[in-house]
């Protein structure tokens, strides 16, 4: 929660950081998380990749196991993935892994999700990757499995992807946390809209999608004011800076405000150096 005069915002001053977990260790990302922690953001997000794009050699951090260790050694921060890729994981063991996050956090998780779209770790990790219209309904019903087991059990239901057959899940999450699901298409953006508690998607594309989320969720009968909005920027690439003359880091509330204007409840920015999250607290008045 962050103000252009420093220290504390309001409490609609919603900007969250993505920490790249790509090329670092897990020692950095965690250090990285409690500075921001402290610092006063919203949130902390990890992305859902096993090998980078580039050289697959370099370290990539599995991002439920670094999101669970963030939950135990921060205090304030919202921790999100940014997105769960639903092919990485079954619905079920996500929703475990989940669940116990959020018992570890005290009520602090959200779950964002998607179709993904990195097929080349698939193919090196033998991971099913099949074209993107069966991704989706892998989506829809992944969410209803994972819901269902929040609620502890038992939970039998048919599936063509993930039946359940007197199915069982503890600690039950309390609260059971949002799931916001991920998508710059239009597709994704209809998804969300109709069974979403949520929607985010990158600035290229926010804007462009806005009217048709709104119109899937009018369609089924739902509350704007029930859904979180969140508008994610990108920029760099793994291991070089990139907020050095971001409007993120030198009037942060003004570009919160425009976003907000346009649409967005909260933001994700991305950081993926010392140096970037250096210049974030800095910005925060840390």
């Amino acid at each position: 929660m962050i103000t252009d005069g420093g220290g504390p915002g309001s409490e609609t001053a919603r900007i969250g950081v993505s920490l790249g977990p790509i090329g670092v260790d897990v020692g950095w990302w965690l250090e990285s998380a409690r500075r921001l922690d402290a610092a006063g953001y919203a949130g902390v997000w990890c992305w859902d990749h096993f090998v980078g794009k580039g050289d697959r050699t370099v370290p990539v951090l599995e991002q439920w196991t670094t999101l669970t260790a963030a939950a135990a050694t921060t205090r304030h921060v919202e921790i999100g993935s940014f997105v769960v890729n639903v092919m990485n994981r079954h619905p079920a063991v996500l929703a475990r892994m989940v669940g116990n996050a959020q018992a570890i956090s005290h009520g602090r998780v959200t779950l964002g999700i998607g179709i993904g779209g990195h097929p080349k770790e698939h193919v090196a990790y033998g991971i099913d990757f099949p074209e993107a219209g069966e991704r989706a309904a892998r989506l829809e019903e992944a969410i209803a499995v994972i819901r269902a087991l929040w609620t502890g059990g038992p939970v039998t239901r048919p599936s063509r992807f993930y039946p359940l057959e007197d199915a069982y899940a503890h600690p039950v999450p309390d609260p059971a946390p949002r799931i916001i699901i991920g998508g710059e298409s239009v597709a994704g953006a209809r998804l969300a809209g109709r069974i979403g508690d949520g929607w985010t998607a990158f600035d290229r594309t926010f804007e462009r999608d806005l009217p048709i989320y709104l119109e899937s969720l009018a369609a089924a009968g739902r509350d704007r004011a029930d859904q979180r909005l969140i508008v994610a920027f990108e920029a760099g690439r793994s291991g070089e800076s990139a907020l050095d003359d971001s409007p993120w880091v030198t009037r942060p509330a003004a570009e919160l405000a425009r976003w907000q204007a346009a649409g967005a409840d909260d933001v994700i920015i991305t950081a993926r150096t010392t140096s970037d999250v250096d210049r974030l607290v800095r910005a925060a008045g840390g």
